[in-house]
């Protein structure tokens, strides 16, 4: 069990206003499984918390306990392509010496 995961995995579906129901759909597994992750039951895979974090916009360092603080805003950018990944690189230094 990774600690404070179940707590977290619980406070961010209440945040976004999800059942678990929900949340299993969502990820494609069952309500049974998400009911584990939160109670502490069961440990989600890499994958799986790969996932997670993308459900519920946080880094996997704040499921996995090394950043304390829920981020605000969490970008996936799995599907830009290298010349779009350096155009938002440029953007974000760009704004950071404003």
């Amino acid at each position: 069990m990774i600690k404070g995961l179940p707590d977290k995995l619980k406070s961010l579906r209440r945040k976004y206003n999800l059942s678990q129901k929900e949340v299993a759909s969502m990820l494609n597994i069952s309500p049974s499984i998400v009911s584990g992750y939160e109670t502490g039951e069961r440990t989600p895979s890499t994958e799986m918390l790969l996932a997670l974090s993308y459900l519920y916009k946080c880094s996997t360092d704040y499921l996995l306990g090394k950043e304390q603080n829920e981020p605000t805003v969490v970008l996936d950018t799995s599907n830009l392509s290298a010349q779009q990944l350096q155009v938002l690189s440029d953007l974000i230094k760009t704004m950071k010496h404003e």
